[in-house]
C-alpha cells in the first residue's frame, strides 16, 4: 500500500542515511520501524485494561482462604 506522510526534515535525512547504510529501501526502513513500534506498544492497551480491572478488585484475601494456605505449607524448624 502506498501512503503519504509528513515528517520533520532532520528525521527524513537521518532515515535516508540509515537506509543507505543498511542497504535497504526507504519503504523497507519505514515499514520495519513502524512494525517495531507497533510490537513495542501492543501490550500497553492490555496492561491498561488489566489495571482498570484490578483497580476495582479488593486486595484482601478471605481469612478462610488464608488459613487454608497456611495449612498447606509444611512447618520447618530452623
Amino acid at each position: 500500500m502506498k501512503t503519504a506522510i509528513s515528517i520533520p526534515d532532520e528525521v527524513f535525512v537521518a532515515a535516508e542515511g540509515l537506509a543507505e547504510r543498511l542497504g535497504v529501501s526507504r519503504s523497507q526502513l519505514y515499514s520495519s520501524a513502524v512494525a517495531q513500534f507497533i510490537a513495542a506498544n501492543r501490550s500497553k492497551g492490555v496492561t491498561a485494561r488489566l489495571n482498570a480491572v484490578y483497580e476495582t478488585e479488593a486486595a484482601d484475601l478471605d481469612p478462610a482462604i488464608m488459613d487454608l494456605q497456611k495449612l498447606s505449607v509444611p512447618t520447618e524448624e530452623w
